[in-house]
Order: C-alpha cells, then sequence, then structure tokens
C-alpha cells in the first residue's frame, strides 16, 4: 500500500503540473488571439504533398485557394501521374484557371459568394522514392520548383482543411528575422464519431497541447510549418532531408541545431476531419511512436516510464478498492479521485482553447466533449502499447508504403502498395 501511496502521490504532482499547463495552454491562446494582426505577407510557396484519397480530400485542398492572401501560389506534388488525388487536384487547378479567366481585363468579376483569390497553382510529379520516405521525396523535388521570388515556403498536408487566415497567420511570425520558423498543429475532428475516432482525437491532442509559448522546446508539425527560403537554403534543409522519413523531426532538429526558436501560432491549429477504424488507430499511434524512438529517442523513453507509471498506478488503484477497506480504502479512492479531477480539468481547459481556433466546427467539437473528458484516462496505456510496439519493431506503413527505419539519416522502402483510402 505504501509503494501504491507514493507513486500515487507522484500522479497528483504530475496532474497538478498538467493542470497548470492546461492554464498556461489556454492564456497563451487568448494572449496570441488578442495580438495585433501583422501585414508582413511576401510572396509565398505553399507545398501540398498528395498520396492516395483523404477523406474529405476535396475540401481539404479546396481550403488551400481561399487563403486571405495577396500573392501565393501553390504547389501539390504527387510520386506519380496515376495518383487518384492527381484527378481531384487537376479539377481544382482547372476551376482556379476558369475563375482566373473571368477575371482578365473586360471579363469582369464573378458574382459568386467563393471566388478564389489571385493564386497560381500547379501540380508536380516527384517519382517514386529509393531510400527515403515518399513525401519527404516529394518535398525535396517540389522545393525545387518555388518561383525565384518566393520568399516563404509552406509545408502542408493533405489531410489538414485550413482556415481562410491560415496562411497569412503562419507567414507574420516570420517578419522576425530570428525566428526559425513557425508551425501549427492537427486537431482531430470526427466526422461521424465512433470510439476509435475519439481514442485517436483524445490520444493526438496531449502532443497538441505540448506546444506553447516556449519556442526553445516547441517542435515543427510538417502538416502546416512555414520558413524563411533564405534560411532554409543556409540550413541547408533539402541535403538533410535525403535518405530521412519525417520531414518535421529533421526540420526541428536543424532548428535547435542552429539555436533558431520554433513559434508555435495558435491560429493556426487546423482540423483533420476524418474517421477511422481501430485497426488505423493502432496503425497511426503506433507509426508516430516508432518514428518518435529512432528521431527523439528521449522523447520515446520518457513516453514509456510515464504511460507505465501511470497505467500500472492509476488501474492498481481501481483493482485496490475491491480488495481493501477501512481508511486505506477512502484513502485510496481520495487519491484516485484528485487525480481524475486534475486530467479533466487539464481536457476541459484543451478543448476550451481549442474551440477559440476552430470555429467551424463547434458542433462537432462539443459533441466530443464527454469523449475528450473521458478517455485520456485511456491513452497512458495505449501510449505505453504503443511505445512497447516501437521497441519490437522499427518498421512502419504509411500511406501503402512499408518502411523500416534504420537510423534518422537511413531509411529503407521495402514495399510501395497502391493507395485506396
Amino acid at each position: 500500500m505504501y509503494l501504491f501511496y507514493f507513486f500515487a502521490a507522484v500522479l497528483v504532482f504530475l496532474g497538478y503540473k498538467s493542470l497548470r499547463g492546461g492554464i498556461d495552454y489556454l492564456r497563451f491562446f487568448r494572449s496570441e488571439l488578442a495580438a495585433p494582426v501583422s501585414g508582413f505577407s511576401p510572396p509565398a510557396s505553399v507545398i501540398a504533398p498528395c498520396r492516395g484519397l483523404d477523406q474529405d480530400l476535396r475540401e481539404n485542398l479546396a481550403a488551400l485557394f481561399r487563403q486571405n492572401y495577396p500573392r501565393y501560389e501553390i504547389i501539390f506534388v504527387v510520386d506519380e501521374v496515376g495518383d487518384e488525388a492527381a484527378e481531384v487536384i487537376g479539377e481544382l487547378i482547372g476551376k482556379q484557371n476558369e475563375r482566373e479567366a473571368e477575371r482578365r481585363p473586360g471579363k469582369g468579376f464573378l458574382k459568386t459568394p467563393d471566388i478564389f483569390p489571385s493564386v497560381a497553382a500547379r501540380l508536380v510529379v516527384a517519382g517514386k522514392a529509393r531510400g527515403e520516405g515518399q513525401k519527404v521525396h516529394n518535398l525535396r523535388r517540389a522545393v525545387g520548383e518555388v518561383r525565384s521570388d518566393s520568399e516563404v515556403l509552406v509545408f502542408v498536408d493533405s489531410d489538414a482543411r485550413p482556415g481562410p487566415d491560415w496562411l497569412r497567420s503562419l507567414v507574420a511570425p516570420l517578419e522576425d528575422g530570428e525566428t526559425g520558423c513557425a508551425t501549427g498543429y492537427r486537431w482531430f475532428v470526427p466526422e461521424r464519431g465512433g470510439f476509435a475516432s475519439h481514442l485517436r482525437a483524445v490520444w493526438n491532442a496531449s502532443i497538441a497541447s505540448a506546444l506553447g509559448s516556449n519556442e526553445r522546446k516547441n517542435f515543427c508539425w510538417g502538416g502546416s510549418t512555414a520558413i524563411r527560403t533564405d534560411l532554409f537554403a543556409e540550413l541547408e534543409m533539402a541535403e538533410k532531408w535525403r535518405g530521412t522519413l519525417s520531414d518535421d523531426f529533421a526540420l526541428t532538429r536543424a532548428l535547435h541545431s542552429a539555436g533558431r526558436p520554433i513559434r508555435f501560432v495558435p491560429g493556426c491549429l487546423t482540423a483533420s476531419v476524418e474517421d477511422c477504424t481501430f485497426g488505423e488507430l493502432l496503425e497511426f499511434t503506433n507509426r508516430q511512436m516508432k518514428i518518435t524512438r529512432v528521431y527523439a529517442p528521449h522523447l520515446w523513453k520518457a513516453s514509456l516510464i510515464g504511460s507505465l507509471i501511470f497505467t500500472g498506478t492509476f488501474w492498481a488503484g481501481v483493482a485496490l478498492l475491491f480488495f481493501i477497506s477501512g481508511p486505506a480504502f477512502w484513502i485510496t479512492g481520495a487519491l484516485l479521485l484528485i487525480v481524475l479531477a486534475l486530467g479533466v480539468g487539464k481536457a476541459h481547459l484543451r478543448l476550451k482553447a481549442v474551440k477559440m481556433i476552430l470555429r467551424d466546427h463547434q458542433k462537432e467539437l462539443n459533441r466530443s466533449f464527454p469523449w475528450q473528458i473521458s478517455l485520456w484516462v485511456l491513452t497512458p496505456a495505449l501510449y505505453f502499447f504503443n511505445c512497447f510496439s516501437a521497441l519490437l519493431s522499427n518498421e512502419i506503413l504509411w500511406r501503402g508504403i512499408r518502411y523500416k527505419l534504420e537510423s534518422p539519416e537511413e531509411t529503407v522502402v521495402m514495399n510501395d502498395d497502391p493507395v485506396k483510402n
């Protein structure tokens, strides 16, 4: 019992720190949203690597054309012409070209409420990757295609659905020349719901809330990152990506090594509107932790130890309640209730902060509230399973391609199957 009390006290302490982190998270969101809007908006190149059909892919990619930004280009990149995403991209580019034609002198303007802003868009075919991740290969190919006058590179994932001010907000922090990059993060928004979809959303939420005001500890998320073109070249990032699988981990390491801060932009939190099966949940979470073990082993170890302590202590306490009585029962129950209250408080604050950004998804976020304040109790067990899986294997399946992660600089492409998702 004394051993349990010791570890339960540790959980209470960690829960208190986590709740304090939730308060800081909400405060940071409020201060950032209240800050004056910067007018910094140099020519930018938005690079969107695609493979296969994400859920609601058309809506996700169409959002890139609707950015409140004066001058930018979109470079879509796929590995082969026959990719299913290429057809969707072609239709969107064709629609954009038709609208631009209507704006030419003498043609006037379309009188529709969803006019696309003036933006150039094109599709690049990168070819198959050899010895590196397909996404990294696509990015390295696309970077070589940007306009010569582009001052900012912006990377976005095809499963993200950014709001109209996303690009302006993401680029604005780069006005400070000392800033390394600006980044957002994903927030899973289950469309139809289901246990697996909500569990993935809660699992991912704990990572989202790790970003904040501490620019030296922040990390890049490849699904929403902006960096100055000259700094990208100075870091020799295209070469440092060679042989890697994780574009964001590699960029984070390069920026930390160069002493460049990473700015998290709450307004660039983007919704990933999709559902998943339980198998897809495990595939996604295992993949994330296997990548983490290779690229950031210290984070993997911390996750392994932390998830083991929480899972072992909390559920041992629940089991003890069936076998003990008297003062020990009440002390154990009180400790568990404190841990639960602290966790529920953190989840509530985190969701409250996110709702300030994802205003177009209020209905879905309100519906997810019971899941957010309850399923966090299960995510440490899932994290432990993911960490243990990463210990047993360094192979992952990502968009139909199986990889073996030999090291941060060495990736083996084991097979490449068509993506039909």
